[in-house]
């Protein structure tokens, strides 16, 4: 039986012709409103007052999770069964922030020492670094990161070391930290031109290490040491590079020296990675115990996700309501608003953690679905949006669904007015944005006739997520909440989130097309729009 052809999934679809009828500006005339829909845990306070559900949808919500055996997906999940099918293995990226003293066995074997092995190898290269003990070629302590990787190996780390800037904990020297992941050496080739080559460390990360991308700017990296320092690429490989994978003999094959290297496992999926030694650059821009408080706020998340009830659990709760909009309410589109410049980096990352995970159309064994999946996700830093897309928001004819992120406090440790005052007005507009969307024009209060062109339609559903401030700890879990959120989404939609077969063709065929593009092979084999642009690329490149 498909979840379509439950009776938890036609209760829903009754309920939501009721609900189609009901506006947000009426139901939030209801002052218990939000006392009944919102929840929080640890740093973090949820409100889905202004979504368009009532407390008789959550209880249908979380029937049909029951019918979906959500809590048995969830157990699963934490025991390192391999709920991965189409790969035949598990999903432990909640092993990486599991407690030290805890025990977890894959394959007869204890996975959580070798997380801790890991973490204190990982540890010790950054007191290293930190300390000025790590020196380059000419001598000289390193003052400049660059991380080199793609799509899981970029996304994670550049989103927290930006998010977490200004939250070094016991953290030695101030380091500079860059980031590199576009194949046609553009991001290179800018960074490079300002560094120092004697104190620049390159750190290299790629799950397989055969990833074409970022091997070729790590190809580049180390021919700019080479020609700068003129000494060979064994010393060049043992002071400049250190390598992530979870492919040990190609790190090596490549040259990195053995002490360089840092493991992870093919357990971890890439976009579940930053938790890992991937996370390495967030430890040398906030230090080691910044980053195992990062840890500690996601495994707060985790075990909340493992042990709150169902119509109390916060991943729970906000998966359940975003399949509600996508299969029920008929809502395709997901904007992510942080009201938070240090969190600029969040939607790009959500949009690989929800759109790889469940843009999938088959379910675990293969077979179509006859239902939506994964909404199309975007977003921008909220008083940048309202100058973008926001009038598509308000009086567009597209429905979406939104997500507000912003936090409390700020900025209470200076004297600087002119800062706490920003912060209030950053809080406003956050505040009056989510209430506009779901009332519209409405909160006005005025009786007078408004012009179409100023009407606002309202009745735009979203979700306010509210930190008390912004710290590793609640940032882990802020990332860990939506990790779980796509879990949840994916139990009941019947896929599998933890593969991304969608990504892998495009590789091949770009292979297939080097050599053509080359002149070293016929392009005869391919499409007339291929043929023909492939000729006229030709034709440019050879009048340069």
């Amino acid at each position: 039986m498909t979840i379509t052809s439950s009776s938890s999934w036609q209760t829903l679809q009754d309920h939501a012709q009721q609900m189609q009828h009901s506006h947000l500006k009426e139901l939030l005339l209801d002052e218990s409103r939000f006392k009944t829909l919102s929840f929080a845990h640890g740093p973090l306070l949820i409100d889905f007052s202004k979504q368009r559900i009532d407390q008789h949808t959550l209880k249908h919500l979380v029937e049909l999770a029951k019918t979906a055996d959500l809590p048995g997906w969830i157990t699963r999940l934490f025991n390192g069964d391999p709920i991965n099918t189409s790969e035949a293995r598990p999903a432990l990226h909640t092993a990486l922030r599991e407690q030290a003293q805890t025990s977890l066995e894959v394959g007869g074997h204890n996975i959580i020492q070798d997380v801790q092995t890991n973490l204190s190898r990982m540890e010790k290269i950054v007191e290293r670094i930190h300390s000025g003990q790590w020196r380059g070629y000419a001598g000289e302590p390193i003052d400049t990161i660059v991380n080199i990787g793609v799509g899981g190996s970029d996304l994670g780390p550049y989103m927290a070391c930006s998010a977490l800037r200004g939250a070094r904990v016991n953290a030695g020297r101030h380091l500079k930290v860059h980031f590199v992941s576009s194949m046609d050496g553009s991001e290179l080739a800018d960074i490079l031109g300002s560094l120092n080559p004697a104190t620049t460390l390159f750190i290299v990360s790629s799950k397989s290490f055969t990833t074409i991308d970022t091997l070729s700017n790590a190809h580049t990296a180390r021919k700019w040491l080479r020609d700068a320092s003129g000494v060979n690429d064994t010393i060049i490989n043992r002071c400049h590079f250190i390598g992530i994978s979870a492919n040990p003999a190609k790190m090596s094959s490549w040259g990195i020296a053995d002490d360089n290297q840092l493991e992870f496992w093919d357990w971890i999926g890439g976009r579940y990675s930053m938790w890992s030694a991937i996370g390495l650059p967030i430890a040398l821009r906030i230090g080691m115990d910044g980053f195992r408080e990062m840890l500690q706020g996601a495994h707060s998340m985790d075990q909340h996700f493992l042990s709150a009830p169902l119509n109390e659990n916060l991943p729970v709760l906000l998966g359940l309501i975003g399949v509600w909009n996508v299969n029920f309410l008929d809502i395709h589109a997901h904007a992510i608003l942080p009201y938070d410049g240090r969190l600029i980096h969040l939607p790009a990352y959500l949009e690989q953690l929800e759109m790889e995970s469940n843009g999938k159309s088959v379910n675990r064994v293969g077979e179509s679905l006859d239902y939506r999946t994964c909404p199309v996700l975007w977003g921008e830093v909220g008083p940048n949006a309202q100058h973008a897309f926001y009038q598509l928001l308000h009086q567009g004819t597209e429905s979406v669904m939104c997500d507000f992120i912003v936090s409390a406090r700020r900025y209470e440790k200076t004297d600087n007015e002119s800062l706490r005052s920003q912060h209030t007005l950053t809080l406003a507009n956050c505040l009056a944005q989510s209430r506009i969307l779901a009332i519209g024009s409405a909160v006005q209060q005025n009786d007078q006739p408004v012009p179409g062109h100023k009407q606002y339609h309202g009745n735009q559903p979203s979700t306010t997520l509210l930190l008390d401030e912004l710290t590793p700890f609640s940032f882990g879990s802020l990332i860990a909440l939506y990790e779980h959120k796509v879990f949840v989404q994916s139990v009941i939609w019947d896929i599998n989130p933890f593969d991304q077969w969608g990504v892998e063709l495009g590789k091949t065929m770009a292979t297939s097309l080097l050599k053509p593009l080359q002149h070293q092979a016929s392009d005869s084999e391919f499409d007339p729009s291929t043929h023909g642009l492939m000729r006229h690329i030709h034709q440019q490149q050879e009048r340069s």
